[in-house]
């Protein structure tokens, strides 16, 4: 296959795979391949494809002195979009082979301990109006359900059942699943909703003044400013809330497999992250449960 074949089904890939994927990744996936279309350089179009090209698009980035998971999600999408051609037969083989991402180092999840936290969100705001009450709820519920910020935005009014407190939530790849909200999520939703804007047709749960469905970028800035009013000294992001809602839930119930499922992850390995902010617990349960760890009483 030639170049410029192979970059005219990069558009049919996109639209294919659309549904299967969150609008996140969808668009990380575009750019990533938009920029192996760079990286080819127009006056490669008439060669065909092959492994040296990807070498050499690889060493490239590197070369830009990006970051290893950034190199890591840019070759899974250029590899995705090759699985894709040999599935359909556009290709004989996969011109990646043996190109290797590289190595991403192990970091622990930020998280805010238990305690500074929920002061945080028990503390006062100065003000009582739909702004504060609406950054109430998110916060309230990004740590009590361990939402992502794009599912909270995505939620639609119909997706909550405050009187048995739960909520169905769409994740990544689009799967469903549905989350409990505690009494402190289900006070605060109560109290932003009375003041609402209700503009005809929007069934966003949370909005901006106009009434429309609130942007993720405009709640993150919100969530920042929030802490830094409330006196925390440190950046606070919606991604952190959702680590310190899986570390906390994991400390007190030590429940890897309900963890997974409250946080809509596919695979387990991805939780088991979270086992890292708790070594001093496994290491006690392997003590006294290992038959060649228990100490000799």
């Amino acid at each position: 296959m030639k170049i410029a074949e192979y970059i005219q089904y990069i558009d049919v890939f996109l639209q294919t795979v659309a549904h299967t994927m969150s609008q996140h990744t969808h668009s990380a996936y575009q750019k990533d391949l938009q920029q192996l279309v760079q990286l080819f350089g127009s006056s490669d179009n008439d060669k065909d494809i092959s492994p040296e090209i990807f070498i050499r698009s690889l060493k490239s980035l590197s070369s830009k002195g990006l970051q290893a998971r950034t190199l890591s999600r840019k070759l899974s999408a250029w590899r995705s979009f090759n699985t894709w051609l040999i599935e359909h037969d556009y290709l004989d083989y996969d011109p990646m082979i043996g190109l290797k991402a590289p190595k991403i180092p192990a970091t622990l999840p930020k998280a805010v301990e238990a305690e500074e936290l929920c002061n945080l969100l028990d503390t006062p705001e100065k003000q009582d109006n739909f702004y504060t009450r609406r950054d109430h709820a998110v916060f309230e519920l990004l740590y009590g359900s361990g939402l992502r910020i794009s599912e909270l935005v995505n939620l639609n009014l119909e997706d909550m059942d405050l009187i048995n407190g739960w909520i169905v939530v769409l994740g990544k790849g689009n799967k469903e699943r549905r989350v409990p909200l505690g009494r402190k999520s289900i006070e605060a939703i109560q109290h932003y909703l009375n003041l609402r804007p209700a503009k005809e047709g929007e069934n966003a749960v949370f909005v901006n003044c106009y009434g429309s469905r609130i942007s993720t970028r405009r709640l993150a800035q919100n969530l920042d400013a929030w802490a830094k009013r409330h006196s925390y000294n440190r950046h606070l992001s919606p991604h952190m809330l959702r680590h310190s809602f899986a570390g906390h839930l994991l400390q007190n119930s030590r429940d890897l497999r309900a963890v997974q499922e409250l946080l809509g992850h596919s695979r387990l390995s991805t939780t088991q992250i979270y086992t890292k902010l708790d070594f001093a617990h496994l290491s006690q349960v392997y003590d006294e449960t290992h038959p060649r760890a228990k100490k000799v009483k």
